[in-house]
C-alpha cells in the first residue's frame, strides 16, 4: 500500500518515535484500522489510498539513494529532505475524487483556535503527521472546514469526516495540500472490534 509507505519513509527519515503521554496510545507514523462498518447511507466510506493517483510513485526521485548509509547531518540527507518536501507538497490529487461524497477517519491538526474553538484543521492520515517534517504528501491531507466550530476536546483523538471532497490545491503553515472537505458531520473514530 503506497500510503504505508508515505508513513514507513516518514518514519525512516525521522526513526520512530514513542507516543506521549497526552494522545491515546498512538505512535508516531501509526494509521488508523478501516472498520468494516457500513457508512452513513449518503457517504462513500473510503481509505486514504482512494486519494492517491495510481500511477504516483512517492519514492520516485529516491529510488538510488541508499537512506541507511545517510547521518543526519550528510548534506545529500538534507538535500534528499528537501526534494522530498518539494515533491510532496506538488504531489498530484486523484481527479475522480472530486465532488465525491464521503467518508474518512484521520488524526487532526489544528490550524488555529478562536477562544477554544477550532474553525479549520488538516486530517491527515497518521499519528504524529506535520509534528515533524516531512509532513505528508499533499495528496493525503484533507483541509476541513467544519460546519460549526468544534472545541477543542473534540479534536484530541482520531475522528470521520463525512462531506463533499474537492481537490484544490493550498499551502499551509504545514505544507501544501491537496483536498478540502466542507464537513457536514465530524464524529469520534473508535477503533474496531478485534475478533
Amino acid at each position: 500500500m503506497r500510503s504505508t509507505l508515505f508513513a514507513l519513509t516518514f518514519c525512516a527519515l525521522l526513526g520512530t518515535l514513542p507516543a506521549t503521554a497526552a494522545d491515546p496510545g498512538y505512535r508516531i507514523g501509526e494509521r488508523l484500522a478501516q472498520p468494516k462498518a457500513a457508512a452513513a447511507a449518503d457517504y462513500r466510506e473510503i481509505t486514504w489510498e482512494a486519494l492517491v493517483p495510481a500511477d504516483w510513485d512517492p519514492m520516485k526521485a529516491f529510488k538510488a539513494l541508499d537512506m541507511a548509509k545517510l547521518k543526519d547531518e550528510d548534506p545529500r540527507a538534507m538535500e534528499a529532505m528537501e526534494r522530498l518536501k518539494e515533491a510532496w507538497n506538488a504531489a498530484p490529487v486523484e481527479p475522480k475524487m472530486n465532488g465525491q461524497r464521503v467518508r474518512i477517519p484521520g488524526f487532526v491538526v489544528p490550524l488555529g483556535t478562536d477562544l477554544d474553538r477550532v474553525k479549520e484543521f488538516l486530517l491527515v492520515p497518521y499519528f504524529g503527521a506535520c509534528i515533524h517534517v516531512p509532513p505528508p504528501p499533499a495528496n493525503q491531507m484533507v483541509h476541513v472546514f467544519p460546519k460549526k466550530p468544534l472545541r477543542n476536546d473534540q479534536i484530541m483523538g482520531p475522528v470521520w469526516v463525512n462531506g463533499t471532497l474537492e481537490t484544490a490545491m493550498s499551502t499551509t503553515a504545514f505544507g501544501g495540500v491537496g483536498y478540502r472537505i466542507k464537513a457536514e458531520r465530524i464524529e469520534a473514530y473508535k477503533e474496531p472490534k478485534k475478533p
